[in-house]
């Protein structure tokens, strides 16, 4: 059974040590949630970032929610949301007091543009890890990309997108097994 200490230290390491949100956690969270503790399988990890998504609130939040849950019930999920949300807060509180004074300065502008790319890249990254986990290929990769053009360059609701996926997904299912 998992210490409740080993959960807290691990979600405060995941908060303390990702730049740019929630999404930007995923590629520590599946190191350290599945390939160091082995605490939950790659599909496992998959369905708790896809229900972490539908959950209202702040991605990483309902991240450490779910884990902290699966493993350990309620106080498991107190203690993996405090581990994941101690630091960040401190370092928002930090940052707003500190960038109030340097916020005109062109050397913390230059290095806040800086930054962005690489909190891109973290993101980015397990995407791919993700997406050879739900079994996207080749033929299949046109799926989201046609779901992000529609997203970003027209538009379209996501709510839209995610139930026209829904029923093309069902009806497809109904075919094949058909």
């Amino acid at each position: 059974m998992v210490k409740y200490c080993d959960l807290f230290k691990t979600f405060f390491r995941i908060g303390t040590f990702t730049l740019g949100g929630g999404y930007a956690m995923i590629p520590l969270m599946e190191r350290e949630i599945v390939r160091r503790h082995g605490w939950m399988d790659e599909a496992a990890f998959l369905d708790t970032i896809s229900i972490s998504q539908t959950m209202p609130g702040l991605f990483a939040v309902n991240m450490a929610t779910q884990v902290g849950y699966r493993l350990r019930g309620s106080r498991g999920s107190a203690v993996a949301i405090a581990g994941n949300i101690l630091m960040p807060i401190a370092i928002i509180l930090l940052i707003a007091l500190l960038l109030r004074q340097y916020k005109d300065i062109p050397t913390v502008q230059h290095i806040f543009m800086g930054v962005r790319p690489a909190v891109v890249a973290l993101i980015a990254a397990p995407v791919f890890t993700l997406a050879r986990s739900a079994g996207i290929t080749w033929r299949t990769c046109w799926i989201p990309v046609a779901a992000a053009l529609l997203i970003w360059l027209l538009g379209v609701s996501p709510i839209l997108v995610v139930l026209v996926a829904a029923i093309g997904g069902y009806l497809y299912g109904k075919l094949k097994t058909a």
